[in-house]
């Protein structure tokens, strides 16, 4: 009987597992209330509430309007146990012309970083809360949600998430070389402790 009862439960688990496979339906991910805080990748909302979730199509749509592209992707870090006398050059590739603020949609934010995100959309909207602006990172990676949602909040009116992100654009696009957007990182810098 007990062995039958295991069988029971591996196949339930099976189930549930298959169930929340990429290939099979899509997991029906609530919307949180405020930002998501828990691990950056993973099955993500279908909605963003006050801003419009575009696929593809949408983003080619939108580009003659000239949003603003905000890359939220993680910098990569340089590999454990790789000699520091041994150059690491990573290389980040993103959607022409985006922004990359690596690590902005993260949660929680020190109230600087956040405060910093958000003077330098300002910056790039040209303080204009009604001017496109897309978020993206890589699939399931909850990053560009919530820097949608963080602009949301801040009043941004024609917020766009883009969750295929990078890899969904490169699938008929080119990429280019991105680097860290300078006034992002100089953010993290002015943060530093002073030795």
């Amino acid at each position: 009987m007990r062995v039958i009862a295991r069988h029971a439960a591996f196949a339930a688990l099976g189930l549930m597992l298959g169930a929340a496979g990429p290939a099979d339906s899509p997991v029906n991910v609530p919307e949180p209330e405020g930002l998501y805080t828990g691990p950056p990748k993973g099955y993500t909302p279908a909605t963003l509430k006050g801003a419009t979730v575009i696929d593809l199509k949408g983003l080619e749509k939108l580009l003659p309007e000239g949003p603003v592209l905000i890359d939220v992707v993680l910098a990569d870090r340089r590999p454990e146990g790789l000699p520091a006398e041994r150059p690491w050059l990573p290389t980040h590739r993103s959607l022409p012309g985006a922004v990359w603020m690596p690590g902005a949609g993260g949660a929680p934010l020190a109230p600087e970083k956040e405060e910093a995100f958000l003077r330098r959309v300002a910056e790039l909207t040209g303080g204009d809360r009604a001017k496109p602006v897309v978020t993206f990172c890589r699939p399931e990676c909850w990053g560009s949600w919530n820097a949608g949602k963080r602009l949301v909040a801040a009043g941004y009116s024609r917020v766009h998430w883009f969750p295929p992100g990078v890899e969904g654009w490169q699938d008929d696009h080119d990429t280019a070389v991105a680097k860290p957007d300078p006034a992002w990182t100089h953010a993290d810098s002015a943060r530093a402790p002073q030795r």
